[in-house]
């Protein structure tokens, strides 16, 4: 699809992102009435207050009652600390200012290359979401140095402050970043009507695995390796440097650590092993979103598989979290929100190892894909434009009359293509 097609649907789910987290923490006071703790329930009403506040321009009681104290500088002069509130607005407006800033280019990146159209509708929408999760997260992560400096504490464990503000509001982000990709969506259908064919591509199935398996294994160094307990206690103690950078454990295991296990000692294995299904889960679907991501995609580029990537293991993440709840022992004692607070963490990791994956996985498609197509499979599988694919005008080995070919024969991987 042409940008000009494309820049729409991404302008409106940004714009709607943005404006839900604003209504979202607009509502902060609405929690704080006598008759909605009533309804609500006094932990229920606190805990969504403590989700909404990140996206709140009240600002929190430390930033007001430094607003409202003097001091006296060094000359004597009084010294008027309304400069935090002056900070605190800066950086909020910061925070949904970049919020539409990260949201739209990777919005843009994945209707263009996944565009609704030929059965893609649920991957664009999953694809989306996913995004939207990561623009908030890097949003709130870019405004905190601001809002730190509010608190009046900007030069006390700076660091560990930052690990702190980066995951804040994030369970709000979830439903508002769902929200956002639906419209989206539905605005990118209608936007693709006469864009003309889109079709998918024809990959060799052989590299497609094997590119998903590259990418997968990425993930895995993270969920597995850097997430084991003796490790993350090495990266979370881990103190190097001084004054304002100290301290960067807490930043180093929001950025590396996909998630946190230790051996089954003092537990049964079975319920050991229960847990673990969790993290296979993440690698499962991270395995599986690469292995037809290229398949799916109008045309496979390094960025767009990274940005795919970066979505499959979001999208892992949620399922493992989603799990982790269902599983939890807790369930009786505690309420659907108090459930929930682990939702939409570890987006700051799989941003940073979903880059990598995706970069790997497209680098071992294509040098996967050439090996095949010197063996007389045709390079130019792997876009759509060589033989066998769709725009050649040729059959694959294993399509019927009509030209279309039966997922999973001959040498290509292709999904078959929707009725009417």
């Amino acid at each position: 699809m042409e940008y000009r097609r494309v820049a729409i649907p991404a302008l409106v789910g940004g714009l709607l992102l943005t404006a839900l987290l604003w209504w979202a923490g607009a509502s902060t006071q609405a929690l704080q009435l006598p008759g909605t703790i009533d309804v609500l329930g006094g932990l229920t009403a606190a805990q969504l207050e403590h989700w909404l506040t990140p996206w709140s321009y009240d600002p929190p009681p430390s930033v007001r009652i430094g607003a409202e104290t003097f001091g006296v500088g060094e000359d004597g002069a009084a010294i008027d600390n309304s400069r935090y509130l002056s900070l605190y607005t800066t950086g909020m407006q910061i925070r949904f200012v970049a919020v539409l800033l990260f949201f739209v280019p990777g919005a843009l990146l994945l209707v263009r290359r996944l565009p609704p159209v030929n059965g893609r509708a649920p991957a664009t929408l999953l694809a989306v979401w996913a995004w939207g999760l990561v623009a908030g997260t890097l949003a709130v992560a870019v405004s905190a140095p601001w809002l730190i400096a509010a608190n009046g504490r900007g030069s006390y464990r700076f660091l560990p402050q930052l690990a702190g503000m980066a995951s804040a509001g994030r369970q709000i982000l979830v439903l508002a970043a769902f929200v956002a990709a639906v419209v989206a969506v539905l605005a990118a259908r209608v936007t693709a009507k006469g864009a003309g064919p889109l079709p998918r591509a024809a990959v060799p199935v052989a590299a497609a695995r094997l590119a998903a398996t590259v990418g997968t294994a990425v993930i895995a160094v993270s969920l597995v390796v850097l997430s084991y307990q003796p490790v993350a206690t090495t990266l979370q103690t881990a103190s190097t440097g001084t004054g304002l950078f100290a301290e960067p454990g807490d930043l180093l295991r929001q950025w590396l650590l996909l998630g946190s296990w230790a051996g089954p000692a003092g537990t049964p294995v079975g319920d050991w092993f229960l847990y673990r299904v969790a993290d296979a889960l993440v690698l499962a679907v991270v395995w599986w979103s690469l292995r037809w991501l290229p398949v799916l995609l109008t045309r496979t580029t390094v960025p767009a598989m990274a940005a795919g990537a970066v979505c499959a293991t979001v999208l892992g993440l949620l399922v493992s979290q989603l799990t982790q709840t269902i599983l939890s022992d807790g369930g009786m004692r505690w309420g659907l929100v108090q459930l929930s607070a682990g939702i939409g963490g570890g987006v700051p990791a799989a941003l940073t190892f979903g880059l990598l994956a995706g970069a790997g996985a497209a680098v071992t498609l294509r040098v996967a894909g050439g090996r095949a197509g010197a063996g007389g499979a045709g390079a130019g599988a792997l876009d759509g434009t060589g033989p066998g694919s769709a725009a050649s005008g040729a059959t694959d080995p294993g399509a019927d009359a009509s030209g279309a070919a039966d997922p999973g024969s001959g040498p290509y991987l292709r999904p078959p293509s929707p009725k009417g």
